[in-house]
């Protein structure tokens, strides 16, 4: 299997992004440093990799195999005809391209600093089976994600009916559920180290559709949230909701919920429902946040204990399913992300 050294240069056109407000309409992602940003009724480039060009997510890789508008904060790379397009979206995924970054205020990534950066790269029938191992990875990801959504959206339509045709009284918070109110460790307790420590969430940040990402992790852990608890964001962005499938230490950023009737779904689409809006209620001079006081005085419309158990009974099986795939997720990137690196430098071949 014959590689060549080459710089990205020479298998790769640059292009530059363009300003851009997005919407939630449109048939196009538009592409910020971090991913899609909305929507667009326009599109500049028919597909392409989009790389991050500046500040926290300088570096960053994404990918459109669709029309699509990336933003002045992006810098645009397609393949010339000696590369495939998906390869090197894991060519460059894999590489530590944020580490060329340079500026003063900012990171900050331009084109001159990408073209000369060389790698190793196979002859293009190799890149194709290459990116066609790796996107089989991507591709049950994607399949699985898909699931998960229509599986929520099934859950909230069962919530929505109830709301629509049963009776309802409001309860506060403090009387549906109990709650534990965050409270941080000193930093230097904090560890990327899984064994004999938990893992730890200060706020949104490993939030994700449904379940939190553990990416930090605690020594001597204070606030404990339990495995099933409702995570609620208490510090901006006021009432961002996740679950935890796993025993978690939180930090003062977040609290957490358990149902007192163990009607935790139908509590969970009591919350999403009422801070569908973020930062709904609560105060503060720097951030928006809100008090253990002004959080439990919230009152949240309730139907009856049969109604909700009858939901519950339901949702718990969605909650279980939603579970598995996003465990099964979390193995296939791990396999993917170990085999990625040993196809890109021809340890495995293909």
């Amino acid at each position: 299997m014959k590689w060549s050294h080459l710089p990205l240069e020479q298998f790769v056109d640059f292009y530059n992004g363009k300003s851009i407000l997005p919407s939630e309409k449109g048939n196009f992602p538009a592409f910020g440093s971090n991913g899609i940003i909305g929507y667009s009724e326009n599109y500049l480039y028919d597909k392409g990799i989009i790389i991050g060009r500046v500040g926290a997510n300088c570096g960053s890789v994404e990918v459109s195999l669709n029309n699509f508008w990336p933003s002045d904060n992006t810098i645009v790379a397609k393949p010339k005809s000696n590369a495939d397009l998906v390869f090197v979206y894991y060519l460059l995924k894999n590489y530590p391209l944020n580490s060329y970054a340079g500026g003063s205020a900012q990171p900050l990534l331009t084109q001159t600093v990408l073209k000369p950066i060389k790698f190793n790269i196979p002859e293009f029938p190799t890149q194709r089976r290459i990116a066609s191992i790796l996107s089989a990875y991507d591709d049950l990801i994607e399949n699985n994600l898909k699931r998960i959504k229509l599986l929520e959206e099934k859950a909230f339509a069962s919530y929505k009916l109830i709301v629509q045709n049963e009776k309802l009284e409001e309860f506060t918070i403090d009387e549906l559920a109990n709650v534990v109110m965050g409270q941080s460790p000193t930093s230097d307790t904090y560890t990327n180290e899984k064994e004999d420590n938990l893992p730890f969430h200060q706020g949104v940040t490993n939030f994700s559709n449904y379940f939190v990402e553990h990416k930090i992790y605690c020594k001597t852990p204070t606030k404990i949230a339990e495995d099933g608890d409702i995570l609620f964001s208490v510090r901006a962005p006021v009432g961002r909701i996740n679950f935890t499938s796993d025993k978690i230490c939180i930090g003062r950023g977040l609290c957490a919920f358990r149902s007192k009737k163990g009607f935790q779904n139908y509590f969970y689409h009591q919350l999403k429902e009422f801070f569908f809006a973020e930062d709904v209620i609560g105060n503060g001079a720097i951030f928006n946040a809100v008090t253990k006081v002004e959080l439990m005085k919230v009152k949240l419309k309730t139907p009856s204990d049969k109604i909700q158990q009858e939901f519950e009974a339901e949702a718990q099986q969605m909650y279980n399913l939603i579970l598995n795939l996003i465990k099964q997720n979390a193995k296939l990137r791990e396999a993917r992300d170990i085999l990625l690196p040993k196809l890109m430098n021809g340890q495995i071949e293909v």
